[in-house]
């Protein structure tokens, strides 16, 4: 059976270089849909990986570690759910981080449906900017 539709997130898609973090912020371009964020960045990976993703959650409006991680857990698991619409259409490898941008604890429903319009916006940018 194919990774993809066992709908798994292996080790070596997890973004954990500090210097892609970095470049992703200062070069990075952007799709938002409240209330998520996504900044990617074209780039080459030595492992093999076609897509590298990380999830941030902001300590400055969610205080408690426990809620950060509850987020960041429900933004890996709407990725994981939903990864199948970027891998199957997309040429090329990318850096994808996801922000949280909300205020308020989000229901795991709010957070895959904005994950699947942010992703189609993705998409939908990319392959504009490969027309021109």
């Amino acid at each position: 059976m194919d990774t993809l539709n066992r709908f798994t997130f292996p080790k070596k898609e997890k973004l954990k270089s500090k210097i892609l973090f970095e470049s992703l912020f200062n070069e990075g371009k952007s799709v938002s849909r409240f209330p998520l964020k996504l900044i990617y960045l074209n780039t080459p990976f030595d492992d093999g990986a076609k897509i590298k993703v990380g999830v941030v959650a902001p300590k400055k409006k969610f205080k408690n570690a426990v809620d950060r991680n509850r987020i960041k857990r429900l933004l890996r698991e709407a990725y994981r759910h939903n990864k199948s619409l970027i891998f199957n259409n997309i040429e090329g490898n990318f850096a994808f981080l996801f922000l949280y941008l909300g205020n308020k604890m989000p229901g795991y429903a709010d957070i895959e449906v904005a994950m699947k319009q942010l992703m189609e916006d993705f998409l939908k940018k990319e392959s504009h900017e490969k027309i021109d």
